[in-house]
């Protein structure tokens, strides 16, 4: 009975824990539950692209972390968003589209053209990953290139979420503006 017991443990833990994943949403997807949604979340974007190894490495590791899958599943709507998509894009009353929508890449891993909302978010500096955070009214807060490991990306989660980056823009106002006085 207890070996029967011990199985069961063994299979409800490891099945509830590998169905850990973050919530990952398409834009679209993103901008009906905003819409549905009473109390709006921040936004955190995943630029990737197939071809791109850290972020498949981003994936496997820090995307995986249970701290990470908790703390963006409740306090973001988590966005991935392929840089290279074909899928047409409406933000802020601008239709974006694929640079090329008719190039057909070779394979997975060949390079493909990139998204005019990617290059748009990205302000033309196209590096991936990058992570673009938004705020309550989808204005762009922050972008975050590279590959980071779970304990950066929950320092930069934490910042956003518990609004500790409008505190630490008025420090530094008040910080200027003292230094000006003082001249």
């Amino acid at each position: 009975m207890k070996v029967l017991y011990f199985i069961l443990f063994y299979l409800l833990v490891f099945t509830f824990h590998g169905q850990e994943k973050i919530n990952w949403i398409s834009w679209n997807q993103m901008i009906e539950q905003r819409a549905n949604d009473s109390s709006k979340k921040k936004v955190f974007i995943d630029l990737y692209t197939s071809w791109c190894g850290w972020c498949k490495r981003m994936d496997g590791s820090t995307f995986s972390d249970p701290t990470i899958v908790n703390y963006m599943n409740a306090k973001y709507y988590c966005v991935k968003f392929d840089a290279e998509t074909k899928d047409t894009i409406v933000f802020n009353g601008h239709q974006f589209v694929n640079s090329d929508p008719y190039y057909v890449k070779l394979n997975d891993r060949s390079r493909g053209k990139s998204h005019w909302f990617a290059h748009s978010i990205l302000d033309g500096k196209l590096s991936y990953p990058s992570y673009v955070i938004l705020d309550e009214n989808l204005t762009r807060l922050m972008i975050y290139k590279g590959f980071k490991d779970a304990e950066k990306l929950l320092g930069i989660l934490l910042f956003f979420a518990s609004d500790q980056y409008k505190f630490y823009s008025n420090y530094l106002n008040e910080s200027w503006n003292k230094s000006i006085q003082k001249k």
